[in-house]
């Protein structure tokens, strides 16, 4: 495919894990990658495997939370690497705590990159969607969006994400623009590991104990999102809008 018919395709938070195997599996199925983080060094690795590979990427830095920021990146993807048709917005944090210990800006922060993030990105980017005829937005939810003990403000954004998603594949349907959301269990991670640090726990006898609960008996992979995520940007998921894929080994882990 030439550079001016090639699909560009944006992927947030993919300096490292989900977003990075993201980034390199939409690579491999023909995209041209913008691989944002908020340091654009941290997303050099990302795009130096998607150029080894044979494909087309740009390293972005930016802050989603920040509407300035987020007009000035998509900007110059448009200029770079052409008119972005494709969003996943998988940029996170966490900032775990029980609800008598969390503090306001415990909240705010996760809100401010998982709810205000997604927003800014997908207004920035529908414009160059809707110009297209087509485009697709996937956002990464959790199972978490269920509740999860010590994540109240983590479920509560991943919950969010669910209904934005919904709302969008309304408004933009018509456009050719199809909206919607994936949300993973337990997935091995830097984010998950962190997780078992913080709670004292060995990493492999954390993943052990997580897999054990889990139907298909074992722990999720980055990878196993990327297949999800290529599959609701392909043509072939055009009639697929406004749903929410849990992809965590069983109806909910």
């Amino acid at each position: 495919m030439s550079e001016s018919t090639q699909r560009v395709a944006i992927v947030t938070g993919a300096a490292r894990g989900i977003g990075a195997a993201t980034a390199v599996r939409l690579a491999a199925d023909g995209f041209a990658v913008a691989v944002v983080d908020l340091e654009e060094s941290a997303a050099k690795g990302t795009v130096e495997a998607i150029e080894a590979a044979g494909g087309r990427a740009l390293a972005v830095g930016a802050d989603v939370s920040d509407a300035g920021q987020v007009t000035a990146a998509v900007d110059r993807i448009a200029a770079e690497l052409g008119p972005p048709v494709v969003l996943v917005n998988n940029a996170g944090v966490t900032r775990d705590n029980m609800l008598f210990k969390m503090s306001d800006s415990d909240w705010d922060v996760v809100m401010a990159v998982h709810l205000r993030g997604s927003f800014l990105m997908t207004r920035a980017a529908q414009k160059h969607m809707i110009d297209a005829k087509w485009g697709r937005i996937v956002n990464l939810s959790s199972t978490s969006a269920l509740g999860n003990r010590g994540q109240a403000n983590y479920a509560a954004a991943k919950a969010g994400l669910q209904g934005f998603t919904k709302t969008i594949a309304i408004e933009l349907g018509k456009f050719g623009v199809t909206a919607n959301s994936i949300a993973p269990g337990f997935i091995q991670t830097e984010m998950t590991k962190a997780t078992a640090e913080r709670i004292g726990r060995d990493w492999e006898e954390y993943v052990a104990e997580r897999a054990a609960a889990i139907p298909v008996a074992r722990g999720g992979l980055p990878e196993d999102i990327a297949h999800a995520v290529s599959y609701f940007v392909s043509e072939g998921a055009g009639f697929v809008s406004g749903q929410v894929l849990y992809v965590a080994g069983g109806p909910r882990n």
